[in-house]
């Protein structure tokens, strides 16, 4: 694990720089990024799980969701998921 996690801001810029960034044909939103180019832009040679769950947690706190889908990595906003249906007790009977 590490303790200098100076790289979490600047990386969080540019992550959510690309979200407003036009490219793949789409003005902008959603993405997926490779997790090479994620080291790359974190200035790292490998991202473990802590330091994948602090990049999390610096993007949701400015309105994004992180998946990690192992290879790549999914930046969608948090509000993508404000209409979608909720599952209540009634539901789970």
């Amino acid at each position: 694990m590490t303790s200098n996690l100076d790289w979490i801001p600047q990386t969080t810029d540019r992550l959510a720089a690309l979200y407003d960034r036009s490219f793949g044909g789409k003005t902008g939103g959603r993405f997926r990024i490779p997790m090479k180019l994620v080291r790359e832009i974190a200035g790292r040679k490998r991202l473990y799980e802590a330091d994948v769950r602090d990049l999390t947690r610096a993007l949701l706190e400015r309105g994004y969701v992180l998946i990690d889908m192992d290879s790549f990595l999914v930046v969608m906003s948090a509000n993508a998921f404000v209409n979608y249906r909720r599952a209540n007790e009634d539901c789970l009977g």
